[in-house]
């Protein structure tokens, strides 16, 4: 279960607006981190993010499949995206990296930027603290779910291995 405030953006957010191609040369997640979502919103990278939730509009994440862009986001601290749809490339390179994202037409359309919501990932269920509205996304089945708590495809692997 997570809470945060949120950072709202609209549909077809791509790759280039995630993390810009000019810094896919950066040396860590945490310099991703510093140009997150700059060229839309030039003040996302310097605010504080800690536990924050993302909420996109209708196909977040398309565009090119570089990995860089889930990592981008969690990096700066996010603690989940929640958008009407995903690129599927990006959904993918979410879960591999063990970062949590949800479906749910219905919240993206009604969460407003700067609401207080609240994620419990094992039930699906959305909560926007600030206007008491509750929606459901569908929860990740547990295997998905085992590789996210795993912090990613690679951890899991490697633990499933070590048993």
């Amino acid at each position: 279960m997570v809470t945060g405030k949120v950072f709202k953006y609209g549909d077809n957010v791509d790759t280039d607006v995630i993390i810009p191609a000019r810094y896919l040369n950066a040396p860590s997640p945490a310099e991703l981190a510093k140009h997150c979502m700059e060229d839309i919103d030039p003040d996302f990278a310097a605010a504080p993010h800690q536990g924050d939730i993302m909420v996109g509009g209708w196909n977040f994440g398309c565009g090119s499949s570089r990995e860089h862009a889930p990592i981008a986001i969690q990096a700066t601290g996010v603690s989940c995206v929640i958008a009407a749809s995903f690129a599927r490339i990006f959904y993918r390179n979410a879960i591999n990296i063990g970062f949590p994202i949800l479906e749910c037409p219905e919240a993206s359309e009604a969460i407003r930027s700067g609401d207080t919501v609240s994620v419990d990932f094992d039930s699906g269920v959305i909560t926007d603290e600030t206007t008491g509205e509750t929606f459901r996304a569908v929860a990740f089945p547990p295997f998905i779910n085992n590789i996210i708590s795993h912090g990613g495809l690679l951890s899991y692997l490697k633990d499933k291995q070590g048993q």
